[in-house]
């Protein structure tokens, strides 16, 4: 059992880095944006002198860490969503171990299981509870509800109490912020978008990386003289791929090939889809790729498209801007910070206005490179992982300052 004993005032505390703790249901290997995130900005916070660890849950029932990282047992909760794990009760080891090493801040990535834990160690230590709130749930009503309406108050419900117990809530873009407070959340909220290796996400330079993506083209059946359309993403419905085969089959262009990069619980259906359209020929599923090597994929490609309104900042969509490739998406008011019209691509909507703009894409090399260059620049510009790293360690500071600590012991004391 954890005791709290009160420490005297103004005792003297020798320099250290700042230790943060970042908290999170989904790890390496698993592939997707909150992954992304947290491994760069934990690269990041550790580049600008901290120390930070990551509480995580665990594949199986073992409890594990190893390099800072801290593998909590859990359960598969797969019949809820994907690859979705329940995390067991907390290893009391584990918490006396984090206990000790006394994080300054808690930064929890999750709502569910390791925010359990994030909240109670603040709690426990006194310090800062700083929360991303990554994901718009609302979207993803279909897993739970078969109302929208309904789906839509419950979450609100869930955001607001859930975020009210925390220091500060970080958000991706201005429609997270504008979403939360119409949730009524009161609390802080920072708008940071998430940053990335712009040494990794870049364009073919040399000319052994212009032969492997030629021959990543060829390994899955492109032909040099066609066209590759790219998307990068979980196989899921609320990604809205359908659309994007329909708007495939209405631009009625034979030299393109739609490359999905990803997997998920929606391939089956978009595998027979395809075949409805008549366009299972022009449609390459890769199935999951290693995350370091994703960047190899974008660099196939000659457009990257989506229809998805389920992001809050679209960190895909960013990639693909550093690897040099204009978007063609539909059109969501999370995208206008990346897409910008006739820049960096095309926000569209419906089948005809896709067809002009990938016509125009396609057709017109000269806007294409243009836009390719414009991508790159605007990636630069707006998407490092440096002021990433600075633009968190500027709230953790700022929440610690507002923050008025409890004098409460950090150690572990036996019951």
């Amino acid at each position: 059992m954890l005791r709290l004993r009160p420490l005297e005032r103004n005792v003297p505390r020798p320099e250290r880095p700042l230790r943060v703790l970042l908290t999170t249901d989904w790890w390496e290997p698993v592939v997707n944006g909150v992954v992304a995130s947290v491994s760069t900005l934990r690269r990041e916070l550790e580049a600008l002198g901290c120390e930070v660890r990551v509480l995580t849950l665990s594949g199986g029932m073992r409890t594990w860490s190893e390099d800072g990282v801290y593998h909590i047992g859990s359960l598969s909760a797969q019949l809820v969503y994907d690859h979705a794990r329940i995390g067991m009760p907390a290893n009391k080891h584990v918490l006396a171990e984090i206990l000790q090493w006394q994080p300054d801040v808690v930064h929890s990535q999750c709502e569910f299981s390791t925010h359990v834990w994030a909240r109670r160690i603040a709690r426990t230590l006194g310090v800062s509870l700083v929360h991303t709130y990554h994901t718009i749930y609302e979207d993803y009503t279909h897993y739970y509800s078969p109302s929208r309406t309904v789906g839509r108050k419950v979450v609100a419900t869930f955001s607001r109490r859930l975020l009210e117990g925390t220091d500060a809530v970080i958000v991706p873009t201005e429609k997270v912020s504008r979403l939360l407070r119409s949730y009524k959340v009161r609390r802080p909220i920072h708008v940071v978008p998430t940053g990335l290796d712009l040494q990794r996400f870049r364009p073919a330079t040399t000319a052994e990386e212009r032969a492997d993506a030629a021959a990543l083209r060829a390994s899955i059946g492109v032909r040099p003289d066609q066209r590759v359309l790219i998307s990068v993403c979980r196989l899921a419905k609320e990604k809205n791929l359908d659309e994007v085969l329909e708007n495939l089959a209405a631009a009625g262009r034979e030299d393109v090939v739609l490359v999905l990069v990803g997997d998920g619980p929606y391939r089956e259906e978009l595998v027979h889809r395809a075949v409805e359209l008549g366009i299972a020929e022009r449609v390459r599923f890769t199935g999951v790729v290693d995350p370091q090597e994703v960047q190899r994929w974008y660099r196939i490609g000659d457009v990257f498209v989506s229809a998805s309104l389920s992001e809050t900042q679209g960190l895909t969509f960013i990639e693909a801007l550093a690897c040099g490739l204009p978007l063609l998406c539909r059109r969501d008011p999370s995208l206008a910070p990346v897409v910008i019209d006739g820049v960096t691509g095309w926000q569209v909507e419906g089948t005809e206005e896709f067809r002009l703009r990938l016509d125009q894409l396609l057709d017109g090399d000269i806007s294409r490179e243009a836009m390719s260059g414009a991508a790159v620049e605007h990636a630069r510009d707006t998407c490092g992982a440096r002021e990433f790293g600075q633009a968190v360690l500027e709230v953790y500071r700022q929440t610690r300052t507002r923050r008025t600590p409890r004098i409460l012991s950090r150690q572990v004391v036996p019951a």
